[in-house]
């Protein structure tokens, strides 16, 4: 699913410049290790996390994008370095449980080893 497509059914603000990118899957994590080891290439990657070193792990698993809900605040340094690096960052209001049972509406899941 193209990620524009998810960003309007879904009502989600983009906090960085967007690039047209195809999603994969979902991956649910607020553990950069975990989504260092266990995100795949193309998934939506879902954390409250906001620090910069969230640009770090997405780049390193190439996501499609980065998802903060609860309306997070995202420090501006890390929306520069995620413009400087191309990771598109996005914020929703939903909970991170209200936004897996929207994605599964959609039809995303995680991706199958």
């Amino acid at each position: 699913m193209k990620l524009q497509e998810i960003i309007e059914k879904m009502n989600l603000k983009p906090l960085t410049d967007v690039e047209e990118r195809e999603v994969e899957g979902v991956f649910i994590s607020d553990m950069l290790s975990d989504t260092m080891t266990g995100a795949r290439a193309g998934d939506l990657w879902v954390t409250v996390q906001t620090h910069t070193n969230i640009v770090s792990a997405a780049n390193l698993v190439d996501a499609a994008a980065v998802l903060v809900p609860q309306e997070k605040p995202v420090p501006q340094k890390t929306i520069d370095l995620a413009n400087r690096y191309h990771v598109i960052i996005l914020s929703s209001g939903d909970s991170t449980f209200q936004l897996a049972g929207k994605l599964a509406a959609l039809g995303l899941s995680p991706q199958q080893g």
